[in-house]
């Protein structure tokens, strides 16, 4: 019999979670063609959730756990579970029941039956997100695909299931400051698409607020294209060519008039303004590319267990 890894981040999902671990059971129980594994991972959660997922595992022998000994963010929980799960297909699922677990069948069918290396969904809208979200998510996938060697689908979400060569694929890419949805994109293999609607969330509150969504669209950013870095140069050809159009202008005065006409102090703190942006911005794209060469040759571990009964 195969086995099958589902590997759920959570983080302070205390209220959520007696519903998931019902519904997930549920799947889990009608489909006696596989075995499955539990995996949660606790984020360092300041709730009850780890209590919880203990209780779990007290009466259902295929919940697993991870405690991590502090916050390290869900990259880090969804890279922990891949590296102590047993599965023979993996799967992500979020605690919150915005994913339906009623999906997992259908979708390891299409790995296990149909020849599809991964079965992924994607959002087909964005009920229940603010509109400035929508806007945001939609803005950079635009941006990302436009400067980046790697395509991200717009829309796809972490809820998936893979064979065991492609965790082992993602496993493989060992960078501290990871973006998950860039990694699936950029091993590649044979993904069958899966249209899900967006669902409220079932309990709780969500944990991405705008700032956090800004700095994960930022990762992706750098994480995925060297193009910033080219940002500098464009500028300076585009300040060359204004000068050097400016300058010729200057002259044909000079020879048409007899004199320079005079060029107002506005338009000099103007130009003086755009100069200094200019460099402003080409140091900060610089400082973050470094900073991100910092982090990852500290080589720092990309979280720390305080508990788990995977060994068991």
């Amino acid at each position: 019999m195969k086995k099958v890894s589902i590997i759920v981040p959570c983080y302070n999902e205390a209220e959520v979670l007696p519903a998931f671990y019902k519904e997930i059971s549920r799947v889990a129980d009608c489909n006696d063609k596989y075995e499955y594994e539990l995996l949660f991972v606790n984020d360092g959660s300041k709730d009850e959730t780890i209590g919880i997922i203990e209780s779990f595992g007290k009466t259902d022998k295929r919940v697993k756990y991870i405690s991590f000994s502090r916050n390290f963010g869900k990259e880090a929980a969804m890279f922990a579970g891949l590296e102590h799960c047993t599965g023979d297909f993996v799967g992500f699922i979020d605690a919150d029941l915005q994913h339906s677990p009623d999906l997992i069948p259908e979708m390891l069918k299409a790995v296990d039956d149909e020849g599809y290396d991964v079965a992924a969904c994607k959002r087909v809208d964005r009920q229940g997100e603010s509109k400035l979200k929508s806007f945001l998510s939609a803005g950079f996938y635009k941006v990302v695909n436009k400067i980046s060697e790697t395509y991200i689908d717009d829309g796809a979400q972490d809820f998936r299931i893979m064979k065991r060569a492609v965790a082992d694929a993602i496993l493989s890419m060992e960078e501290n400051i990871r973006f998950t949805k860039g990694i699936f994109s950029w091993v590649g293999f044979n993904t069958k698409w899966f249209p899900h609607e967006n669902k409220e969330r079932a309990a709780g509150s969500t944990k991405w607020s705008i700032g956090k969504l800004f700095k994960y669209a930022v990762d992706g950013i750098f994480g995925y294209t060297s193009s910033p870095l080219r940002f500098p140069l464009y500028m300076g050809i585009i300040s060359l060519a204004v000068g050097f159009v400016y300058g010729l202008v200057v002259l044909i005065r000079l020879i048409a008039q007899g004199h320079i006409f005079p060029l107002g102090s506005r338009v000099v703190l103007i130009c003086l303004f755009l100069l200094f942006g200019i460099a402003l911005v080409s140091l900060g794209i610089a400082g973050e590319y470094l900073a991100r060469i910092y982090t990852e040759v500290k080589n720092r571990p990309k979280y720390i267990i305080a508990k788990t009964n995977c060994d068991k």
